[in-house]
């Protein structure tokens, strides 16, 4: 967990540093654009300039001039260095005698020693601060989002329910009466549409298709399943409660489904499973109206009764 927290959190900084991608996993000296050790040592000697060195869960000398450090679990030493900014993320950092840090050093369950000698122009801080007061900021925004993207489902599901209230409910019909089958095809639908996506967007025509598949065709189908699962428990409820399913079109069914569903999707795979089960019963009720269907019994195939076999009067008779 210590050493997945370390490289989320190193990883963040890169991403927000917009450091350039050049990486050597193994015990290292200075020479490149960007250094990466994952449980080895990094050496800086005097006179080597570097622009990124990641340290995780291993140790780095610096003696030499680097744009940006960043010690993830690890110890870095610090002696005659100069340094742009310093990031210490659940490490230890030793700024020794002759250092200079010309910008910030900023810690994150990490401790900074600063020794007699070393200067830091910029400030030192504690980014645990900082993130707890943007997750403060940040909670009034994601309340925000969830009512919106609630608003929305409730609105979609009501559309669902005034304009294809029997295709939805012919859909939920699947998931009560064939439940394994409905499971087989949305598992077999989540690994074959995006599958086929992909292959299309390898080819120079299908490359259009494909991109449209994954990132519109999907995205709707998948939304749609959540609808459907929604409206089925929807309609599950109102029958416990009146006796009857909701006659007509399934306005309270949607009501209650989206809210339900919405407020269980709080608990691990809950959405998931129920997405999983709307999908396969879209993509299985797709599959019976596109299918070829042959003749029924009893019929030919010119859709007439199909004639008697010789003999059968004689015997009815």
């Amino acid at each position: 967990m210590r050493r997945l927290f370390a490289i989320a959190a190193s990883t963040a900084i890169l991403l927000a540093l917009l450091a350039p991608t050049a990486l050597a996993a193994e015990p290292v000296t200075a020479g490149g654009s960007v250094i990466l050790s994952v449980d080895g040592s990094v050496d800086v000697p005097a006179g080597q300039r570097v622009e990124t060195v990641v340290v995780i869960d291993g140790s780095a000398r610096i003696a030499g001039t680097v744009d940006t450090l960043v010690v993830a679990g690890g110890t870095a030493t610090l002696a005659g260095a100069t340094v742009d900014s310093v990031f210490v993320v659940d490490g230890t950092a030793e700024l020794g005698p002759g250092t200079t840090v010309t910008g910030d050093v900023g810690t994150l369950r990490g401790t900074v020693t600063q020794g007699a000698g070393a200067v830091v122009q910029g400030s030192v801080r504690a980014l645990d601060t900082d993130l707890a007061a943007l997750a403060l900021l940040a909670i009034p925004f994601f309340i925000v989002l969830f009512v919106g993207v609630g608003l929305a489902a409730l609105v979609a599901a009501l559309v669902v329910a005034a304009f294809g209230a029997r295709q939805v409910r012919g859909a939920g019909a699947l998931i009560s009466d064939q439940p394994g089958l409905v499971l087989v095809a949305g598992i077999a639908g989540t690994v074959a549409l995006p599958a086929l996506g992909i292959l299309l967007v390898m080819t120079v025509i299908g490359a259009p298709i494909g991109l449209g598949l994954l990132l519109v065709v999907l995205p709707a189908i998948v939304f749609l399943g959540w609808i459907v699962a929604a409206i089925w428990i929807g309609d599950w409820l109102v029958a416990r409660m009146r006796g009857s399913r909701e006659p007509g079109r399934p306005y309270l069914a949607a009501l209650l489904g989206v809210i339900v569903l919405a407020a269980a999707g709080v608990l691990p795979f809950v959405t998931a499973i129920a997405t999983l089960f709307g999908f396969g019963a879209l993509l299985l009720a797709a599959w019976r109206v596109l299918r070829p269907e042959g003749p029924s019994l009893g019929q030919s195939a010119a859709g007439q009764p199909a004639p008697s076999a010789p003999g059968a009067a004689g015997q009815a008779a």
